[in-house]
């Protein structure tokens, strides 16, 4: 198993339209596709990502920005919601590491301390679909998400944009 880099950075938003704008104006990032078409909500989100019942995602949006992470902007809606953390709380939406072996690397991350939420690896869906494209969630000690991602194949998203996602050339290994 080998840490390939950040794939994406996950930051939950009150408004996908405004955020949306805000990076692009802000950073120059490329809007490049939304994740889902409709919302989505259930005992997989609820225990998968491990929020409140009765929690949707409305929309998931990918953003491509310069040669680091992607961006990925959510709209949750759930009851209780809280406002953004202040920089001195713990904790991030997630970060999502790219791995070559998905099962090594949750079994290292386990090892580590971190609880795997939902079962372990699952496929990538909609736009990210393709064979072999797979991540998962987990806690760290501290509670913080953390997702690992690994896609060996084409994504579906490459039929509707010309853009790519920022990924790491192939290991040597």
């Amino acid at each position: 198993m080998s840490i390939r880099g950040i794939e994406h950075i996950g930051i939950t938003v009150p408004d996908i339209k405004q955020a949306t704008e805000f990076f692009v104006n802000a950073f120059d990032a490329i809007y490049m596709y939304d994740i889902i078409d409709s919302p989505i909500g259930g005992e997989w989100i609820e225990e998968g990502l491990g929020v409140p019942e009765g929690t949707t995602i409305q929309s998931i949006r990918v953003l491509r920005l310069g040669n680091g992470p992607n961006i990925e902007l959510f709209d949750y809606s759930t009851a209780g919601q809280q406002a953004a953390a202040l920089p001195c709380d713990l904790g991030y939406q997630h970060v999502a590491i790219f791995v070559d072996d998905i099962a090594a690397a949750s079994e290292k991350l386990e090892r580590a301390g971190a609880r795997i939420l939902g079962g372990g690896a699952h496929d990538l869906p909609g736009a990210e679909a393709g064979e072999g494209c797979q991540f998962l969630y987990a806690k760290t000690p501290w509670g913080s998400t953390i997702e690992l991602v690994t896609y060996s194949s084409l994504q579906a998203y490459h039929a509707v944009t010309t853009f790519r996602k920022w990924t790491p050339e192939p290991s040597s290994k």
